[in-house]
Order: structure tokens, then sequence, then C-alpha cells
């Protein structure tokens, strides 16, 4: 894929971070911003699918006008101000239907923000909606029975991966200038490696998750930021990190690093390449070929790439992933369960991870508990070799949009509905900053990621390097031939 002229309208095309400094200096209203992207939504949506609950322009506009009053009074709520946003279906925004792809939630009007919102909003955004999602998020395929599927950005009859597919695609065809997700099995990783953007898991306790009635055994997901920059993304961490009091294991901190520039040397840097784990994923062909092409990015930065050999016993944690995902699915939705008209609603994915949840013991989650911990540590010693692990953000090229998921890969088959999105497990059950990135192109045009994996709470570093790697391979100027 090369770059090409478009014709996207140029304000949809700005990164955000030159948008933010225009809007602030007033070289463009927000009212302009606003109806660019109103604009570009009403080109491009309806093919993609990728922005529901989508608010009356009139009231949009309003609100933008309203934005740019307050700069004309000299006020700048914060970096957002008056740039549209819509937040992920999974995160509830007060006075917007947020069903969380869910039948059973499809009339949900929430009265009260996430705290991720909270702060967007805060910063000064415009809500214009919600971006689509799996049902509840469980599923790397974005589609469900409330407003059907999102279609990839570089080719509509394919997957746009998940669950922040609708944020991944509405970014890759400029509708959104940069936008939040989140992620507990590859969902702010997948979706950026399958339309060309960056999507960065944070360390755990980066991003205060909540309001929720449990707030200390739900470990494995996470909000993070989306952009097609990794400028974008820093600036969107800083207005979503810090501490906040309601969310007991978030992290108290300095948001100000994530501010500035992004710039550093990076020669002399060791990369490890963990590709398939020796064998251990299943892997379409072609998948590990054009993720290590791009290594030689990081080469053409001066660092030193090493292949992996296995540390690790991946059916141990396979198994661990299996109990903990069950156990925290299970608490989530267990009494949608119990209800059986309830339980009517739920796809059988969501169903099926209740029901493994509910046969676990005591016992059994403790020892997942104590096999993530050994996993933790293996990792954090090839932290003493490397300075980042990389490996592919999927196994599998984006699928036909029309499938649930693949049933089988290069002849192996899956048996569950989520394996052939295993290799984003270790970021997650280590709670590691991981950057999921562009990597290029198979040999049928369909794009693939990579997953920039740094050691505990080293965001900002995972996010420089991140940034010499977009600057190095140019692919932030690859763009969907959607756009014209």
């Amino acid at each position: 894929m090369t770059q090409t002229t478009g014709t996207t309208p140029e304000l949809c095309d700005w990164p955000a971070t030159r948008l933010a400094q225009a809007i602030r200096q007033r070289e463009v209203s927000c009212r302009e911003v606003m109806a660019a992207h109103l604009a570009q939504i009403e080109r491009l949506n309806p093919q993609a699918n990728a922005i529901v609950a989508l608010q009356p322009a009139e009231q949009l506009l309003a609100q933008a006008d309203e934005r740019d009053a307050q700069l004309a009074r000299g006020e700048v709520l914060g970096w957002l101000h008056g740039m549209p946003q819509a937040p992920k279906d999974l995160a509830d925004t007060a006075g917007i239907r947020s069903t969380h792809g869910s039948l059973i939630l499809q009339h949900h009007v929430p009265t009260q923000d996430a705290l991720v919102v909270e702060r967007m909003r805060r910063a000064g955004a415009i809500f214009i909606g919600k971006t689509n999602t799996p049902e509840m998020g469980l599923g790397s395929h974005t589609y469900n029975r409330v407003y059907g599927s999102t279609r990839n950005a570089f080719d509509p009859r394919l997957s746009a991966g998940g669950s922040s597919g609708g944020t991944a695609v509405a970014l890759a065809l400029r509708m959104l200038p940069v936008a939040d997700g989140s992620d507990m099995m590859g969902s702010l990783r997948n979706p950026a490696g399958w339309n060309n953007v960056f999507g960065l898991r944070p360390s755990f306790g980066r991003v205060p998750r909540g309001p929720a009635p449990e707030q200390f055994l739900q470990q494995l997901g996470t909000e993070g930021p989306m952009g097609r920059t990794v400028a974008d993304v820093a600036q969107l961490l800083a207005v979503q990190a810090g501490y906040d009091a309601r969310s007991p294991l978030s992290l108290d901190t300095d948001v100000t690093p994530f501010t500035q520039p992004l710039d550093r040397d990076w020669r002399g840097a060791r990369i490890g390449w963990l590709g398939d784990f020796g064998g251990h994923l299943a892997t379409e062909p072609g998948v590990l070929a054009t993720c290590a092409q791009a290594l030689r990015h990081f080469e053409a930065l001066g660092c030193t790439v090493e292949a992996v050999a296995p540390f690790f016993d991946m059916d141990r944690l396979w198994r661990a992933w299996l109990t903990l995902r069950g156990a925290l699915v299970a608490g989530a939705q267990g009494a949608w369960h119990a209800n059986p008209a309830q339980r009517a609603l739920m796809k059988p994915e969501a169903v099926w991870e209740v029901e493994n949840g509910l046969r676990l013991t005591a016992a059994e989650v403790v020892r997942a508990s104590v096999d993530r911990t050994a996993w933790y540590q293996a990792v954090r010693e090839q932290f003493q070799r490397f300075d980042f692990l990389v490996l592919p953000s999927a196994q599998v090229f984006p699928f036909d949009a029309t499938l649930d998921w693949p049933q089988e890969i290069d002849g192996r088959r899956m048996d569950t509905y989520h394996r052939w999105m295993e290799v984003v497990i270790g970021g997650t059950l280590a709670g590691l900053p991981v950057l999921g990135m562009p990597a290029g192109f198979g040999a049928q045009g369909q794009p693939i990621g990579l997953q920039l994996m740094g050691p505990p709470r080293a965001d900002l570093a995972v996010l420089q390097m991140g940034h010499a790697y977009e600057l190095a391979s140019g692919c932030s100027g690859v763009r969907s031939p959607l756009l014209g």
C-alpha cells in the first residue's frame, strides 16, 4: 500500500495534536471542525457502521458554537476543547444511549459518565455518539444484534477487529480525530493493527476504571487511547491517566511527560521478537512474514533485533487465562445468566464464558493467579536482556465480516471462540504497556499489526519507541482507499 492523495476534508485529515492547537489559536472554529467531521460521517459511516447512536447535528453544532464562545472569552477547557468524540459503547456516557452492544441494554441511557468519559468531557470534548463494539466487548470482531457489524476501514468485506473496532475504523476513515477504547484481550491492539492506526493498552492502573460495583478483582481490562499518530495517542493518554480515589488500584501519574515531544535516540536498543512462541500459536500463512518485514524499521533506527526462544509453558498460561477471564465474566454477567429472559438475549459465546466461570472453584482461581504471577516474573527476566518485546497483534489477517470467528488457522482447529487471539494474552496478564501499531499489508492487501511490549510501567518509553517506528516506517501516511 502507498500513500495516496484523497478527497477527505482537510480538517479531518489533520492529526489531533495539530487540530487541538489550531482550535486553541482560533485558526479554525469548533463549528468548522464539527461540520467537517459530521460531513465525513455522513459520507462514510453508512458503509463502515463505526459510529452509532449519532446525536442530532443541530445539537452538536450548537455545542460547537458554545465552545467557540468560550474561546472568545479566553476559556480553554483542555486539550479536547471543541473536538468531536464518540466514546466506545462499553463506556457509559451520560445522556447518550450506551448499549454495550447488548440487547439487554439496548434502551440504556446512563445518567453518569464512566471515569474515562468524565475526563474527556472535562477536557472539552463534544460527544457526538458512540463507537460500535461486540456484545459486552466479548470477541475481537465488532458485531452485535443492536447495531450490526462494523466493517474494516481498508476493505468493507472484512472484520474491523474488536472490541474497539468501531473506534479504529472511525479513526482510519477520519470520522474522529482521536478516540478512546478499552482492552481485555487485545481490544485496543488488534483493531489498531487491522485498520492501520495505533492503540495503547496502558500499564494496569494507568487509566482509572469505573464507576463499577467491583473494583479490586477486575484486573484484566483497561481503558486506553487510540489515534492515527503516536503523538495523538500520548496526548489522549494524558487526558485519561491519573489517580482517582473512586478507582482504588489507579496509579498516581504525572501526565506531563505524555504531553511533551516523543523524540528519542534509540540506537543500541535491544528488541526481542517473540513471533509465534516457537510454533505454539496457530498463525495464518503470511502474518509472521509481514510482521518480520516490519522489524527492519527497528533496525533502521539502530536497534538490534533478536529472536526469543520460548521461555514459559504457554499451555499453562492459556489455562490461567481461561480461568481468570471466566471468573471475571461470570462475576460481571452472572446475574443476567441466572435470569432466563435475559440469558436468552445473550450471545452463545457470552453464555459459554459465564458457565465456564460458574464451574470454577476458589482454589482454581488462586492457582491461575499463581500461574499469572509466574508469567510476570518470567517476562520481567526477559526485560533484563531486551528493552522491548515484539509480536504480532493477531494470528490471522482480517477475515470475512460475515463470520462469527475463525474456526481454523492453517489446519489447526480453534477450540474456543477467542483462541485465534491467544497472541495478546501475555501483555494483558503481565499488566504491561503494549502499543498496537501497523506492521504492513499481506499479499491480498489485508492490514496486520505488531504489539510493542515494554517493561512494567514504561508507558512513556513504549510511546517514544512507537513514535520512532512510526517515523521510520511511514505507516501513519498510509490511507484507506475508501477515503478516495
